[in-house]
């Protein structure tokens, strides 16, 4: 294994480490009620014995429950995620600490050019297309086709 990649296999084990501590910081009361949903609101009620924190209530996020500054913004992977719209953005870019996003908005076409310079380059797509652009599907269509012609 490369030195180079050391590093981040370490990162990748912190980043695990410090996820999987934090609790499941749920809304007041939506294990009670089907109509709330589970999603975090501060409980702000005079009486709310979650914001009292009384003992056998859920927990609340605090400052102590934060990550360390180094795994902060990382993805998953260990890499730091840059959100890309143009294959001009690509330019500049490190492949062995940065990972691209392509934007949500981004069309099919441009989707495909991204790939194909972020693969050149050795950067890794955290959302790689899951369909190719029109003109890429017809070409791989028509080879097996021109194949078959010539073999006659």
């Amino acid at each position: 294994m490369s030195e180079k990649r050391r590093p981040r296999i370490n990162l990748i084990k912190r980043i695990r480490k410090f996820r999987g501590k934090k609790p499941d910081f749920v809304r007041q009361e939506s294990w009670r009620y089907k109509r709330l949903e589970t999603s975090w609101r501060k409980p702000k009620g005079i009486d709310s014995k979650m914001r009292l924190k009384r003992k056998g209530y859920h927990t609340s996020p605090n400052v102590g429950y934060g990550s360390p500054k180094d795994i902060r913004s990382l993805h998953p992977s260990g890499f730091s995620e840059i959100l890309v719209y143009k294959p001009e953005e690509l330019s500049g870019l490190n492949p062995e600490v940065q990972a691209v996003r392509i934007a949500h908005t981004v069309g099919g076409r441009k989707k495909a050019e991204i790939m194909k310079i972020a693969e050149k380059m050795g950067l890794t797509v955290i959302n790689p297309p899951k369909k190719l652009t029109l003109k890429a599907e017809v070409e791989k269509k028509e080879e097996p086709l021109q194949s078959l012609l010539k073999g006659e």
